[in-house]
């Protein structure tokens, strides 16, 4: 039988429960919560309180009293803290679960890559949405060549985060820490985006800050140019309102056109093809809702395929080199923003703000 992988986490905030929930539910095979740790403390002990675990306000100390009980380590933190928390995890050899983006600027998850390929662990970047099934079957029309030539892809996050969320905490809508839409809400649609359209020749950017008071954008559009020859473009807002209106993706090729919409690219809109399956005519209804929340469905089924990653040897879906590729296209978007030029990837950053900004260590 095999061992089963005892997971510990690091930061209890927003994104937490969805974790939580995954691996304390049985949902996720072989995998058992058995400790979260949180510099707000209060925020930790709630959780280990609900579910019988063991609540820490230190990460070393957690690590140090029971790092022979823990095999893999969630990363939960602010984007900003992600490299960090990242290579002192890996300094305890404990396999690393990182949060999107995996980190701010290139040279950190450069840093983050190289401490786990060091230590000897493995390093896996969250990029769920990739699982939600409206994805799973636009991913499969597309490796079984139904669109021929890609022709355009376009992500819309059009959701809506007031003033009062930017106020929960410090970090939030800061360079230092979070980075704007792109860097935030919009990076699940980016890496989509990215990987269903193939590498990214080009980018030009505009920004705005529209609906709140923070230091980094709420509202922007992409026109990018992939290697292919397509063309794609991404909208991205958290000035919404009054409430989310949509999460969406669409690729159009010269054989078929596909549009998945709903508030977390979870309903499947239009499924359009020159060659018609007999499938085809189900696809619509059976892809119709999945799932209910801006976070998607995919954290249990993400997880589940880190377990068997880790046990079987696999290579992962979304390792640090994949999540670098999202990583590497936001810093561009954010270069152009700051030159007012078109960006060429590869590149390296010189006006891009993400994570530059240095403030007090957390």
């Amino acid at each position: 039988m095999a061992k089963q992988l005892n997971f510990a986490l690091i930061g209890c905030g927003r994104i937490a429960p969805k974790h939580v929930d995954s691996l304390t539910s049985g949902a996720v095979s072989g995998a058992k919560l058995v400790a979260v740790c949180d510099t707000d403390f209060g925020r930790a002990e709630a959780i280990a309180k609900k579910h019988g675990l063991k609540a820490f306000a230190d990460r070393f100390e957690m690590l140090d009293k029971m790092g022979s009980e823990i095999d893999v380590v969630s990363i939960l933190t602010p984007s900003g803290l992600h490299a960090q928390h990242t290579i002192d995890v890996a300094g305890y050899r404990k396999h690393v679960v990182v949060e999107k983006p995996m980190a701010l600027t290139l040279q950190d998850a450069d840093t983050m890559i190289g401490a786990c390929d060091e230590a000897g662990v493995r390093l896996f970047v969250v990029k769920q949405n990739r699982y939600n099934l409206p994805v799973k079957k636009m991913r499969e029309a597309l490796e079984a060549g139904r669109f021929g030539k890609l022709v355009l892809g376009t992500v819309r996050v059009r959701w809506c985060r007031k003033q009062e969320y930017y106020n929960q905490d410090a970090w939030r809508g800061t360079w230092a820490y979070d980075g704007g839409v792109f860097a935030n809400q919009a990076s699940h649609h980016v890496d989509l985006l990215q990987w269903m359209m193939g590498d990214v020749e080009s980018v030009f950017a505009k920004t705005s800050t529209a609906l709140v008071n923070i230091e980094t954008e709420d509202t922007g559009v992409v026109i990018l140019r992939f290697k292919n020859g397509a063309l794609g473009v991404i909208e991205a807002t958290t000035a919404t309102r009054p409430k989310d209106l949509e999460g969406s993706i669409s690729i159009l090729g010269e054989t078929g056109s596909v549009e998945i919409g709903g508030f977390a690219v979870n309903e499947m809109k239009v499924w359009n093809f020159t060659t018609p399956t007999p499938e085809d005519t189900q696809v619509l209804e059976k892809y119709r809702n999945n799932p209910p929340s801006v976070y998607g469905f995919g954290h249990t089924e993400y997880l589940n395929k880190v377990v068997e990653s880790i046990r079987e040897g696999r290579s992962a879906l979304v390792g640090g080199l994949e999540g670098r590729k999202s990583l590497e296209l936001i810093s561009a978007i954010y270069e152009s923003v700051e030159t007012g030029k078109e960006v060429f990837l590869r590149f390296v950053p010189k006006k891009c703000r993400l994570g530059q900004i240095k403030e007090a260590s957390v």
